[in-house]
């Protein structure tokens, strides 16, 4: 396993990341494990060097952090481990349950360190942004939860370029703790990311930790998979003609190397310009062992030009523009 320093900070993570949204009750999502089927792939990535786990509250509505936390702190010292968790969607119905305000925020880090089993995090993610409160709250909340000891870093996770730059800012300016990170969606089908956030991140030496390398499914050629029959997302992000030819392009690549497709795609993402950590998810150990071997490949110009020359630009992934996303056509 590779390690690497968070964005300026001082904190090595692995150059994986164990995405754990596909763990947790199946109850929540049919194509999510429950806590038995989930232990050999949460502890198979112990195995592996892996040392960074992702989380959030709202994975299994709080489930998933119980299923997590059990079985890593009955396998590895606190402190050999890096625990990250978000908040921002909402945990019930009612008015204060959900998004990044100040109530909210200290009731979510409670509850998230009492059902992961922890006294802190390391990494503190907001989810998403949330434009029904003021910046200067959320900066001020995030930075008295790291001050208080519950938190080390906090991170953000989903946003525009510019709402991301703002609050940081705002942290900057009142001399509150900054973000050291910024989960976003990244993959060879769906690169819009690489116009601002990314360079963005870059010229600040915030860490870039790339979600959905896969595309939801898209670019692992498991048509037949159960999320991707069963999660409307990948559909609503993934299902126009661009992102279909993107895939067989990964593919061609993949058999004419040898190797899986997921693989191809993964190391797609880790060649990526300011990609620090990359995260994975896996409903079996061998997809795991296949983002593993993907850190020793390395794809080609000519490779690269075969999958990266079907790109055509789209709509920004976002909760704030779903609605008025349309789809892509080919060039």
């Amino acid at each position: 396993m590779q390690y690497l320093n968070l964005g300026r900070s001082g904190l090595k993570v692995s150059r994986l990341c164990m995405g754990t949204m596909s763990f947790g009750s199946s109850q929540w999502r049919p194509w999510v494990l429950d806590e038995t089927e989930s232990r050999p792939i949460l502890l198979r990535a112990l195995e592996l060097g892996i040392n960074f786990f992702d989380m959030a509250d709202f994975y299994s509505l709080g489930v998933g952090e119980e299923v997590v936390g059990r079985t890593l702190l009955q396998h590895a010292r606190r402190e050999q481990l890096v625990l990250a968790s978000k908040a921002f969607y909402a945990m019930g119905k009612g008015p204060n349950d959900g998004g990044l305000s100040r109530k909210h925020l200290l009731d979510a880090i409670d509850a998230s360190l009492r059902r992961i089993g922890t006294e802190y995090l390391d990494l503190y993610i907001v989810h998403g942004f949330d434009p029904d409160t003021p910046i200067e709250e959320t900066m001020a909340a995030l930075h008295d939860i790291v001050k208080s000891g519950k938190a080390r870093y906090i991170g953000a996770s989903t946003m525009y370029a510019w709402q991301f730059a703002k609050m940081q800012h705002v942290a900057e300016r009142n001399g509150w703790t900054r973000f050291i990170s910024m989960q976003c969606q990244l993959n060879a089908a769906y690169r819009e990311e690489e116009r601002e956030m990314i360079p963005y991140c870059q010229d600040q030496g915030i860490a870039v930790t790339p979600f959905s390398p896969l595309a939801r499914g898209l670019l692992s050629g498991a048509a037949d998979s159960l999320r991707k029959q069963t999660d409307n997302f990948t559909q609503e992000f993934y299902g126009d003609e661009v992102s279909w030819q993107i895939g067989k392009a990964v593919e061609r690549v993949a058999a004419a190397r040898g190797v899986a497709a997921a693989q191809v795609a993964q190391a797609w993402v880790l060649q990526r310009p300011g990609v620090t950590s990359m995260l994975v998810g896996a409903d079996a150990v061998s997809q795991l062992e296949l983002a593993v071997a993907a850190l020793d490949l390395r794809l080609s110009d000519a490779e690269c030009f075969e999958i990266d020359r079907h790109y055509t630009p789209c709509d920004v992934i976002n909760d704030h523009h779903n609605a008025r996303r349309i789809p892509r056509t080919p060039r």
